[in-house]
């Protein structure tokens, strides 16, 4: 299927709504885009035209949403275009842009962000014991030896070259 991929970038509007619904968690939100130019006659930064979407998230990533971002905070939002027009009797048309998210986070380009893992219900079938880290810093013993010959392969062709 094809849909319209987006990445938004812009500031939280208004206060993201949460609701839980039937079919699990939702939040909606209003993402203000504002495009920045350089005014070369001015010699400053301009701003544009503002894009507002309604930006929706669902399940997990609604409920971190409502927990994590505020009225104002700078965010990056990726999800699906929804371009919807809508004529009611009596009233004028209108069109809405909305954004069904996939990924919510804070612009760090404009700001710092302190990100906590949310915890997991536990299941029935999650008795298997918690591996360790693996010690990324440092390679496995295995790879050791495969290290010095390779080093010492180097410095034979170093020493044949020369």
């Amino acid at each position: 299927m094809n849909e319209t991929m987006i990445c938004a970038v812009g500031n939280v509007a208004t206060q993201p709504v949460y609701r839980e619904l039937a079919t699990g968690a939702s939040v909606r939100f209003r993402l203000a885009a504002t495009a920045r130019y350089l005014d070369r006659e001015k010699k400053e930064w301009t701003d544009g035209h503002t894009n507002f979407f309604t930006v929706w998230a669902n399940r997990q990533l609604a409920t971190n949403v409502s927990g994590s971002i505020n009225v104002g905070d700078p965010v990056v939002v990726q999800g699906r275009l929804k371009i919807r027009s809508e004529v009611r009797e009596g009233q004028p048309s209108w069109t809405s842009a909305d954004i069904d998210a996939v990924a919510i986070g804070h612009d760090l380009a404009r700001g710092t962000s302190a990100f906590r893992r949310t915890q997991r219900a536990e299941t029935a079938g999650s008795d298997a014991p918690a591996r360790p880290e693996p010690a990324w810093e440092t390679p496995p013993p295995e790879t050791e030896g495969r290290r010095e010959a390779a080093e010492t392969e180097d410095q034979r062709e170093a020493v044949a070259v020369t």
